[in-house]
């Protein structure tokens, strides 16, 4: 008896540290989706208020995803020796450096050094990004780790939704020329209020006791050797690498200009309205994730992604000739039809690999997301020379490779 009520409450502890666990880190969703939301905000404001050029505001993504790329070996290192929990802490420690390093960047009215601290920034998410996502899915029982992912993924979208309205409605309510010290100023509050919470998640962090998802291993795994030569002959694996590499340069190009766009096919729209319409299309992303999920248990997910990248194909065309509300409308639906990819093409990149090939597999696919990183600055230059919406072309040709991805290239070949 002594030794059932012993397991009952060595259990139940157990249960209490996963709840824990599962609370902060789902917490942890929220705040890199915030500062995903902000970023594209910034774009704007850095054009207004430090007089930068549309490509030059480009680089800010270039820097910011850019970290993400440099730093998942560096991250995946340090979950190795140290577990998802380290790795954790360490992107903790990057956000909230990033973040202080804005008090400088914004005292000066210093472009670089803003560059600088969102590529801190963007390190600390990377860090993050690359040990919670796996270390969430240990949380629990096997079978319910999708809906764990998909419960943490909605506060990401909270997340990303908030940031638009806060940076709408402290930054570019300001209008150029108007008050620099006094956006500056409101920047600078609100990434020190986000180092503030970052650095009580830090204490939480280091403090709390959290079941350990890097030292759970899988003995029924696929005894295969893993080699990066042997990971590239894998053709749907190395084209869902390009896939996602195009994919993401398109979501980002698409979300760095939606304000640019908006405010120059409306006449009359005002910047911080904008972010409003901005927010609004990372809501329709969120609803289309939770409209077009359900489908894919009746209709191969390949498919889905190839019809709704084909849709955004007409949607970049139809954004040439259409003004006020319906150039918004259309913008916000390019959104919706994004929703899906990012998931889809990471499964059908990991589908039918062997156990001992899906980490490292995984960790290149979020190295992808570098793609992020160039199309700013090509959408950035081509729209200083002509306009914002003719920039909206070069996504054409991303969509087009990932309808072909989901329809043909995701087909695993038998080797």
């Amino acid at each position: 008896m002594v030794e059932k009520a012993g397991a009952l409450i060595h259990d139940a502890a157990s249960s209490k540290n996963i709840r824990i666990a599962f609370c902060l880190v789902t917490a942890l969703f929220f705040l890199w989706g915030l500062s995903y939301g902000l970023l594209d905000v910034m774009n704007k404001n850095f054009q207004n208020q430090l007089g930068v050029t549309k490509a030059v505001s480009g680089l800010l993504q270039f820097a910011y995803f850019g970290g993400y790329f440099i730093i998942a070996t560096p991250a995946s290192i340090v979950a190795t020796r140290h577990g998802f929990k380290g790795g954790i802490i360490m992107g903790l420690f990057l956000y909230a450096v990033g973040a202080l390093l804005i008090i400088p960047a914004s005292n000066a009215h210093s472009f670089h050094l803003f560059l600088l601290a969102f590529f801190i920034i963007a390190c600390g998410l990377g860090s993050l990004e690359t040990n919670a996502n796996p270390y969430i899915t240990k949380l629990g029982k096997d079978e319910d780790a999708a809906f764990r992912l998909n419960v943490a993924q909605i506060f990401n979208g909270i997340g990303q939704f908030i940031g638009p309205i806060l940076g709408g409605t402290l930054f570019l309510s300001i209008t150029k020329g108007e008050d620099i010290a006094q956006n500056m100023h409101n920047v600078q509050m609100v990434y020190v209020g986000i180092a503030a919470v970052i650095l009580c998640m830090l204490i939480l962090f280091i403090m709390v006791k959290m079941p350990e998802g890097a030292e759970v291993s899988d003995e029924n795994e696929e005894k295969v050797e893993f080699s990066y030569g042997a990971l590239f002959k894998i053709r749907h694996f190395k084209l869902g690498v390009l896939a996602q590499f195009l994919y993401i340069a398109a979501q980002v190009g698409a979300g760095a200009f939606f304000i640019n766009y908006s405010v120059e096919h409306w006449a009359g729209l005002a910047d911080s309205k904008a972010a409003y319409f901005f927010s609004i299309a990372l809501v329709a992303f969120l609803i289309g994730r939770v409209v077009l999920t359900p489908l894919m248990k009746k209709i191969r997910s390949g498919n889905i992604l190839t019809v709704v990248s084909l849709a955004n194909c007409v949607v970049m065309v139809i954004l040439q000739f259409v003004h006020g509300l319906p150039a918004v409308l259309f913008l916000i639906l390019a959104f919706f039809f994004m929703s899906i990819s990012f998931p889809t093409i990471f499964a059908l990149s990991l589908d039918h690999l062997p156990q001992s090939f899906v980490k490292r597999a995984s960790s290149l696919l979020i190295m992808s997301i570098v793609g992020g990183a160039f199309m700013p600055f090509f959408m950035g230059h081509l729209a200083d020379v002509t306009t914002t919406g003719t920039s909206f072309l070069l996504l054409i040709p991303c969509f087009l490779y990932v309808a072909w991805y989901g329809a043909k290239g995701s087909i695993e070949q038998k080797r």
